[in-house]
């Protein structure tokens, strides 16, 4: 209890840290940028553009539950947002280290201040993101309803299991620099074997249990039944989420701070 408490304190002492290094990332990212944050959803946007109009026609008769004639698309989005949020925050843990290695020798303050800085810059992303979600579903004459409120505990959940891997990874991309690379490929595969671009109904009833092992698919899943069919995610589902964010983080603190010496040695 006295650790958790002096951390809650560190933390807040350096808040101000934390709140800068998160603006100086928003800032730095679109620095002499013409649309400035326009390009934080263009990207995610721009690919549901293009499934949607390569796939719209495919996938019309098999969305029951949206009521809207433009229900792919609106099935496209809502589950391209829960799974930028998940690989964002990933691809940060997995440079974090790396990035940040000059305030890891350097600077004495509290480490778990990057994670933060991580959290907080990823979760404002997806905030972006998320609202301009919701103006073109209001375009599309696609209203949503309280449930999405559920997106905030939601949101949490997914950037919290998330960083759990995302740590895991950058420790292990310290040592081993082919983790970076071989990171993207598998986020690659796991997007294909996550229904996003597809309903888990067009695959064979027999296999679709091997979709379920990824751990992708809970995330997306609840994404989809709250923006997509205006209803609450099973607490099931943010129950084994909740979960899975606490095992995930417990494995990436033990590894840190087994290797943190090494870490900065590395560095």
């Amino acid at each position: 209890m006295n650790i958790l408490k002096n951390k809650v304190h560190q933390t807040w002492q350096n808040r101000f840290f934390i709140i800068t290094s998160i603006k100086m990332d928003f800032k730095s990212r679109f620095s002499r940028s013409l649309f400035g944050s326009v390009w934080a959803i263009l990207n995610p946007l721009v690919m549901v553009a293009i499934y949607a109009f390569i796939l719209s026609q495919i996938m019309k008769a098999k969305l029951p539950g949206i009521e809207s004639a433009y229900a792919y698309p609106i099935y496209l989005i809502s589950g391209i947002i829960g799974w930028t949020l998940f690989t964002e925050v990933i691809s940060r843990g997995l440079m974090i280290f790396i990035e940040n290695g000059h305030y890891l020798k350097k600077l004495p303050f509290p480490r778990s201040n990057l994670i933060f800085v991580l959290l907080g810059a990823s979760l404002i992303n997806s905030l972006i993101l998320i609202l301009a979600a919701v103006g073109i579903f209001l375009g599309l004459g696609f209203v949503p309803n309280s449930s999405l409120l559920w997106l905030v505990p939601l949101q949490i959940l997914t950037a919290l299991f998330a960083l759990g891997i995302g740590i895991v990874c950058g420790v292990l991309n310290v040592f081993l620099r082919d983790v970076g690379q071989i990171v993207p490929i598998i986020l690659q595969l796991l997007f294909w074997l996550t229904p996003i671009v597809y309903t888990i109904n067009i695959i064979p009833e027999d296999l679709q249990y091997l979709l379920k092992l990824n751990p992708a698919f809970n995330i997306v899943d609840m994404y989809h039944n709250i923006l997509a069919f205006k209803i609450p995610p099973s607490l099931e589902g943010l129950g084994e989420l909740a979960i899975m964010a606490i095992v995930s983080n417990l494995i990436g603190l033990l590894l840190y701070q087994k290797a943190y010496k090494d870490i900065v040695e590395e560095l």
